[in-house]
């Protein structure tokens, strides 16, 4: 990850303590590392029947706060060290006897006594069985922390250790990396609304056949997400993905162009940046079938017109409005990524070669060229698509401020 994800250089304390989930902790900690963070990791004592210190020790590559009393160097007081200078703390898994300690101010152990010094955001990922996530006195002691400020990534519905299916597993990493990285991320878009555009467009040629392309729709949702995390207010136009819609996004899901136009018409009044990052099929069948066309019937030619060009339109509307466009390019890529940059009035587009192996369509990664309305210029290469969202919001953020 490049230095401009949002966890980079941030220093992260991780609590672990003493829920079968514990061995994710790992998983948690090297992803934080992957992203840049500084992680300094505290254990309760019931954590080490779960994880060893050693694996945890050795992951993070420093020493881990434990137990206090069990002959540590006594030269300054670990639980006050480890919390100067924080940007977050993360307590993943959180079981429930964790989480009534915190609520109630206990203080009996290293890590509740770091939990007590700490004055940055706190996030909590619980893991426990169903019903003990259900007690009522747990749920109050969530709502007690929530009305402090604290944060929680809910657990998920799944297996459970207790060989029952129910609410309790610890939420997937990704989910906890994402909410950490919203906790620490500036927030240079909090008041304004980002329209993002993602995926494909599918064109009917019958019941069961279409046109569309091979966009997946990563980009698109990389860009809301870290809109979202940079404190806007984000509206998500989707074509058809396999991918999650992201958290505390108002996803709106369409199929064609034209329902990509309509639904785009309807929501850029109230927005202040909009960006097409959605591949809209450029052509769709000019008669469409509502039922199968059999075989034996089908023309071997399709007659084929041009969708609307919702760029163009945007970029010809009246009033104040940040537009970003992109183009998937096979040649000249800059000289063509210019030239429509000019025709349809864009303040800032992103090009990329679609032909570039790892790049482009369906892939987590990908190699653009950024270029903004007043000719400057942006290389990223081969980064992931979260930090080339990251690179173009900055810019957004820049031509915002002019």
């Amino acid at each position: 990850m490049g230095h401009h994800d949002p966890l980079s250089r941030k220093r992260i304390l991780l609590g672990v303590t003493g829920s079968i989930a514990a061995y994710k902790a790992a998983d948690v900690l090297r992803r934080l590392q992957d992203q840049g963070a500084e992680v300094r990791v505290a254990m309760t004592s019931h954590a080490e029947h779960f994880i060893s210190r050693l694996t945890l020790e050795t992951l993070s590559g420093r020493q881990i706060l434990g137990d206090e009393f069990a002959g540590a160097d006594r030269s300054k007081i670990g639980h006050i060290e480890i919390t100067e200078g924080l940007d977050a703390a993360l307590i993943a898994p959180a079981t429930a006897n964790f989480i009534g300690k915190m609520a109630a101010g206990i203080a009996d152990d290293a890590l509740t006594s770091a939990i007590m010094a700490l004055d940055c955001p706190v996030l909590i990922a619980p893991a426990m069985n169903d019903r003990m996530y259900r007690n009522p006195v747990l749920q109050k002691n969530i709502q007690t922390l929530k009305e402090l400020g604290a944060r929680f990534v809910e657990p998920e519905t799944g297996s459970l250790a207790c060989g029952t299916v129910g609410q309790g597993r610890l939420a997937d990493v990704d989910s906890i990396v994402q909410k950490l990285s919203s906790l620490v991320a500036p927030k240079d878009l909090a008041g304004r609304t980002v329209l993002v555009t993602a995926g494909p467009t599918r064109e009917a040629i019958d019941a069961v056949r279409f046109i569309t392309n091979p966009s997946s729709g990563k980009m698109g949702y990389a860009l809301a997400r870290a809109a979202q995390q940079r404190g806007a207010r984000v509206i998500l136009i989707t074509g058809p993905t396999h991918l999650a819609s992201p958290q505390n996004v108002t996803t709106i899901s369409v199929i064609s162009a034209d329902e990509m136009r309509r639904a785009v018409m309807e929501q850029c009044e109230q927005s202040q940046v909009v960006i097409m990052a959605a591949a809209v099929s450029d052509f769709k069948p000019c008669h469409a079938s509502d039922r199968k066309i059999k075989k034996s019937d089908a023309p071997l030619t399709l007659g084929l017109e041009r969708t609307c060009d919702i760029l163009q339109e945007l970029g010809r509307l009246p009033g104040q409005r940040l537009l970003v466009g992109f183009a998937a390019e096979t040649d000249d890529i800059e000289q063509n990524a210019a030239k429509k940059l000019r025709e349809k009035n864009l303040d800032l587009i992103v090009a990329n070669d679609v032909l570039q192996p790892g790049c482009g369509f369906g892939t987590d990664t990908n190699s653009v060229v950024i270029i903004d309305r007043f000719g400057k210029r942006v290389d990223v290469s081969a980064a992931h698509k979260s930090e080339v969202a990251a690179h173009i919001l900055d810019l957004v953020v820049d031509l915002l401020k002019r």
